[in-house]
């Protein structure tokens, strides 16, 4: 009888044996292996013992509270292939529900890699991290990180899960499914060796580099069979239930082992299926509605199209400061009267400076002050300033040039300056650029904060050009304008450099927003996300 015979014989007997509900692999249950409940290992082990231990996990079962792959591969599928290939996976999804685990996990994969370039897979990287991370149960969390080495075995192609559990949880070996390359191009077919056999040789090598390792294995009591090979040469297993993992926690912001700054892709919501039931449902008639938004936007003056925007799902909030206090003045755009008011008591000549969110942010500057503004950028494609309803000047990164256009703007009216350079969508602000405090003798900062409930209104590695559709594309967009009070550079130039007035202001509008500052830059930002340094 030969090899595939016998695959086929294996593979029925499981069929059968699950049509008939007998508990799978409980009867093959080894009985050298020693099985606890996980809490038992803080009561086993200290701290310092945990730290000298090899710890052998599931990624799937001992560290995601989801159940469900398939939102990751609709990410891969969407992200990574485009809205065809995510549709595609979404139809296929009856398909996949009613052919076995393993079959389906084949179906999907070939949907989302079918067709990609080896070499041009980032999702890894740039798109799943964050989603893994806010996956993440706390409980389970804390056993792993508690181990001093850390083995990690994944139902996922190992391209999908490695770079997030190396790059964030500091995961020595990872063990998932090989994919098939021709050519530098993924055929959507795994290995013929199956991941156990090439998971069992890592382990023996691992075993022999470290024979007086002591491992022990994590992972759930419904998969942990699924990995019995691997597991066998744990000395301990450590199992947590289904029902103990609905009551996992979500794993912290503050608890994150690194901090999660930046991440691309243009899908803003877990896509399950139901979601992304919605979500495709939402799109015909988003779309129309986003055009309608835009044409309003080019077209009326801001007393018409505040309104209707507002009416439509994309509204906003300002707020004011007075004697350094932060106040609620009212929903959209508030009259405020005053000498000491930073709106009213400027004219020409008001530089404002602002932490960058998306494109939009200059337009509901120029919204929240009801005044026309001139925007400085320097990415920005030629669709997106043909649709802009201000005036938009392009920087040259030469900073004399740069310097002599901006204070000739200044002095025909309103500035905006976003001094970061680029994008940040998560709660950090990123390091100012000092050359708007060497221009304007009175700076107003601006904090502003932009959610979404469905798409990202910005990408590193996509076409720029549909940014501010897929903004106006969402059913809800709400824009957050803090307008602080205004600082004047003129006393304090000879005092502090422009470096240390830039610091200045951008912590202030960190601390606006409860957000944190930190030292990345543009340049960290696409060396990270795209592989450049964000030239264009």
């Amino acid at each position: 009888m030969d090899r595939k015979m016998l695959q086929h014989l294996f593979f029925l007997s499981k069929f059968l044996l699950k049509l008939l509900g007998y508990p799978q692999g409980y009867h093959c249950k080894s009985k050298c292996l020693k099985y606890m409940k996980y809490e038992s290992m803080a009561n086993k082990y200290t701290s310092q013992d945990l730290l000298n231990t090899t710890l052998v996990f599931e990624v799937e079962g001992g560290l995601l509270r989801s159940t469900s792959l398939f939102p990751y591969f609709m990410l891969v599928a969407f992200e990574g292939g485009g809205v065809l290939r995510g549709l595609v996976l979404f139809l296929s999804y009856p398909l996949i529900c009613l052919v076995s685990k393993e079959i389906g996990l084949k179906i999907m994969i070939f949907i989302g890699f079918f067709g990609v370039k080896k070499d041009s897979f980032i999702i890894g990287k740039t798109v799943l991290p964050k989603f893994f991370m806010e996956d993440l149960g706390f409980e389970g969390f804390e056993v792993v990180m508690s181990c001093g080495k850390k083995v990690g075995l994944s139902e996922f192609p190992r391209v999908m899960v490695e770079p997030f559990l190396k790059d964030y949880l500091g995961v020595d070996c990872v063990l998932g499914r090989e994919l098939k390359v021709v050519c530098g191009y993924y055929v959507g077919l795994m290995e013929d060796v199956t991941m156990i056999i090439r998971s069992s040789l890592l382990m023996n090598d691992m075993l022999n580099e470290q024979r007086d390792s002591h491992l022990i294995g994590f992972g759930c009591s419904s998969k942990i069979y699924d990995y019995q090979q691997i597991f066998a040469h744990c000395k301990e297993i450590y199992l947590v239930s289904e029902s103990e993992k609905k009551r996992w926690r979500a794993l912290p912001r503050d608890k994150y082992p690194k901090p999660l700054v930046f991440h691309d892709g243009r899908i803003a919501f877990v896509p399950t299926f139901q979601r992304t039931f919605a979500m495709v449902m939402w799109v015909p008639f988003g779309f129309w509605l986003g055009l309608l938004r835009i044409l309003i936007a080019i077209t009326f003056p801001y007393t018409i199209s505040i309104p209707v925007f507002s009416f439509t799902g994309m509204g906003g909030r300002l707020y004011t400061t007075t004697n350094s206090s932060y106040s609620l003045a009212k929903d959209d755009i508030v009259d405020m009267k005053g000498k000491d008011d930073p709106i009213n008591s400027q004219g020409k000549g008001t530089l404002y400076v602002c932490n960058h969110r998306t494109l939009l942010d200059p337009i509901y500057i120029s919204m929240a002050i009801m005044k026309p503004v001139t925007a400085v950028t320097y990415s920005v494609s030629w669709l997106s300033e043909l649709l802009s309803p201000i005036n938009t000047c392009h920087l040259s990164r030469n900073k004399e040039k740069d310097s002599k256009m901006m204070k000739m703007l200044l002095r025909q009216g309103a500035l905006v300056v976003c001094p970061e350079g680029t994008t940040c969508r998560e709660p950090y602000v990123l390091r100012f650029s000092p050359l708007f405090a060497e221009i304007g003798n009175e700076i107003v900062p601006v904090a502003i904060d932009a959610k979404t409930n469905m798409f990202y209104g910005t990408t590193a590695s996509g076409f720029k050009f549909l940014d501010p559709l897929f903004f106006v594309l969402n059913p809800v967009g709400i824009y957050h304008v803090k307008i602080l009070k205004k600082l004047s550079t003129a006393n304090i130039r000879d005092q502090q450099s422009g470096i240390e007035m830039a610091n200045r202001v951008q912590k202030q509008i960190a601390e606006a927003l409860g957000f944190e500052c930190t030292n990345l830059t543009r340049r960290d930002k696409y060396m990270s996300l795209a592989g450049n340094e964000g030239v264009v």
